[in-house]
């Protein structure tokens, strides 16, 4: 889970319920391996033959753009109907996240630009994202 979050997770969410909610589903489609229980009743998986070539399929199929969803831009729909403190708050709020997450993704960039480009190019996305919405957050509030 760590691995997963550290390579994917400025660019796609995924909580730990919904990671281990899954991996019985794959391991009953046979995708996964279920290894032997660990410490505190830990059990490792690991992809099998079946879940590589389904894995595989899976990233040669035309790929669509995702759903956005945003909840600062969101509330930015109703702020008729908030507070302007409490609008303000929010804006700021939200742009030192994205500034703390355009720093991790550049980090990340540069981390794996000498170990896998491809991870480097899915980072610049993560980057660009933040740019885009520190950009939108900077015209609400000058």
């Amino acid at each position: 889970m760590a691995e997963a979050t550290r390579r994917l997770g400025p660019y796609w969410t995924m909580t730990r319920s919904q990671v281990y909610r899954e991996l019985p589903a794959l391991a009953e489609a046979g995708l996964v391996r279920v290894g032997k229980p660990g410490p505190r009743a830990s059990v490792p998986y690991t992809i099998s033959a079946n879940g590589k070539r389904a894995f595989t399929r899976w990233l040669n199929e035309p790929a669509r753009i995702g759903q956005l969803r945003d909840p600062v831009a969101l509330r930015t729909a109703f702020t008729d109907y908030m507070a302007a403190d409490t609008v303000n708050d929010m804006f700021a709020d939200a742009t030192e996240q994205h500034q703390e997450a355009l720093a991790e993704a550049r980090a990340a960039a540069k981390d794996y630009a000498s170990e896998d480009n491809g991870a480097a190019t899915a980072m610049d996305f993560a980057v660009g994202y933040h740019r885009a919405a520190l950009n939108w957050l900077k015209k609400r509030t000058s």
